[in-house]
């Protein structure tokens, strides 16, 4: 991901942390499209998927809501797993948590960040939550896809996806 580097000549402080995303966003050179002064929408492209990433701000309690929606849809039947495998990927998060868009059936990936009392929302802030949203979305990928199209149970597909390689070829 690219760094952006933000300097604040007078000191003020920005208002709504969606300008920022918007700079981040740009600086990646991603499409997105802003909303509103709400909402912000984007599309980042992974190694195993293009990732819908969503920015919500309320400024009314300084939260700014984000998350980032997998380019795969869960069909009804393979549910179940799925709900037990976000589960068991959720303990191994240490921010954000991973859920199911109830009506298009996609895994997404959420966090929120409190801003109150926060001058600002800084860059490298904006730039770490992305950041680490697309490496745990990345990690868990396979194991979703080892779940719903490879039939295999929740702890199978982490097994599987988790395996970590050592040595050389």
């Amino acid at each position: 991901m690219t760094s952006l580097a933000l300097h604040e000549e007078d000191n003020t402080c920005v208002s709504n942390p969606l300008d920022l995303v918007e700079q981040v966003i740009s600086a990646n050179e991603w499409l997105y499209d802003r909303r509103s002064d709400a909402e912000l929408a984007a599309e980042a492209q992974g190694k195993w998927c293009d990732y819908g990433l969503f920015f919500c701000w309320s400024g009314e309690i300084s939260v700014m809501h984000f998350s980032a929606a997998f380019d795969m849809k869960a069909p009804p039947k393979a549910r179940g797993v799925l709900y037990e495998l976000l589960a068991k990927a959720n303990e191994r998060l240490w921010i954000g948590h991973f859920g199911l868009d109830e009506e298009t059936g996609m895994p997404v990936y959420r966090h929120s960040m409190l801003l109150r009392g926060a001058h600002a929302a800084a860059a490298e802030s904006i730039e770490d939550l992305i950041d680490i949203a697309m490496t745990e979305c990345e990690r868990f990928f396979p194991a979703f896809q080892f779940a719903l199209w490879g039939g295999k149970s929740a702890d199978a597909a982490l097994d599987a996806a988790m395996l970590e390689c050592a040595g050389e070829a």
